[in-house]
């Protein structure tokens, strides 16, 4: 319990899914939600007044060292109960809480325009700025119709084959989930996909020799990427669809009005949007490559019930993000990554924050 502003008492406590699932879900539409969800309660009636989602990862870096990380989801304070100190101690709660779960470090993600989010963070929790990417938006319904070209092949791989890829080539990444494994076995994880150009073929999977180090010994160009449905997690999760739509709200209307849905429409659990994660490509032609993945996706999305959207997120040194179709409907939204230190640490050589920005990032389809 906490005293904030005009000695309002505040309750911090854990959410409790049987009881504050309409209410959080309203305050989320209010506000433009294994983890741990917390919210603020006011004490004089009960009313839910704000609410932050935590959870723990565990994640790699280029270097070859291993974090315990946590993340801090949608926080959401509702509008009238704003500069009451409220955000700032479900943010304490939320850290504690991480903490206690041997996290080593904190990170959390806000727009580049939403200065309230970024001044509670930089000034008032000491957060610092990691890294900035770009979440890419694009309609369903403007799926290319032109065909695939005939000389690019495309290869659905087995998950074992995908898993071993993905292991070889993540040292490329500054940072990354350890548990690839797990992602790509989620059932929500549709398939993961190679694109490669028929006379140049790409990697010989069957070797593992050729897989440790194929980048010095073929001049192939290649993709590979996975698929992440969230609308069946968002049919079972309405609260997660909340927080997507109030994301995504903040892009152009351009989606919007492809989908005949206004800007500030509450989110039904018949929406949900397939996620491009896992991106890598290599070779002087991947550019080509891209705009072929992104057609297919846009394709795949068609025949998945809910569907609207289909997304990727890219840091801005990620060589693949200047390969994206900027097409006419595409929206982009800069998402910026924040990061803190929960422990003191021996050798600051060893620290993830000072390692500099991390520009070249796998996403975790699971934070959406």
């Amino acid at each position: 319990m906490v005293e904030i502003a005009d000695h309002t008492k505040v309750l911090i406590r854990e959410f409790s899914e049987d009881t504050d699932i309409e209410v959080v879900g309203k305050l989320e539409r209010d506000c433009e939600i294994e983890s741990k969800k917390g919210v603020a309660e006011l004490l004089e009636n009960g009313e839910l007044v704000g609410v932050v989602r935590g959870c723990i990862k565990h994640v790699g870096t280029g270097s070859g060292a291993k974090y315990v990380i946590g993340c801090i989801l949608g926080l959401r304070v509702s509008p009238i109960h704003r500069r009451m100190g409220i955000g700032l101690k479900l943010m304490k709660s939320v850290e504690e809480w991480l903490l206690r779960k041997g996290a080593q470090y904190t990170f959390l993600a806000t727009e580049e325009s939403n200065t309230a989010s970024t001044n509670l963070f930089t000034y008032k929790c000491n957060y610092r700025k990691l890294s900035s990417l770009i979440i890419f938006v694009q309609p369903v319904c403007s799926a290319v119709e032109d065909p695939m070209p005939r000389d690019i092949k495309i290869e659905k791989l087995h998950v074992d084959e995908a898993i071993f890829l993905y292991k070889s080539r993540l040292r490329s990444k500054d940072i990354y989930p350890t548990d690839i494994d797990v992602i790509l076995k989620e059932k929500l994880s549709l398939g993961t996909w190679v694109f490669y150009f028929e006379e140049q073929g790409w990697i010989n999977l069957n070797s593992e020799e050729s897989s440790k180090d194929t980048a010095g010994e073929t001049q192939s160009s290649w993709i590979i990427f996975s698929i992440w449905n969230t609308c069946e997690a968002y049919k079972s999760h309405p609260l997660r669809s909340l927080h997507a739509i109030a994301t995504l709200s903040h892009a152009t209307e351009k989606f919007f009005s492809c989908l005949n849905l206004p800007v500030s429409v509450s989110m039904q659990s018949s929406f949900g949007f397939l996620f491009l994660y896992g991106l890598h490509g290599e070779g002087d032609k991947v550019g080509e490559l891209m705009k072929s993945v992104w057609n297919f996706a846009s394709r795949l999305g068609q025949t998945v019930k809910d569907s609207k959207l289909i997304l990727a997120e890219l840091g801005l040194c990620d060589p693949l993000i200047k390969h994206v179709p900027k097409d006419s409907d595409m929206s982009c939204i800069e998402d910026v990554w924040y990061g803190k230190s929960l422990i003191n640490h021996a050798d600051d050589k060893d620290e993830l924050l000072v390692q500099g920005s991390l520009g070249n990032v796998f996403v975790d389809p699971r934070e959406f």
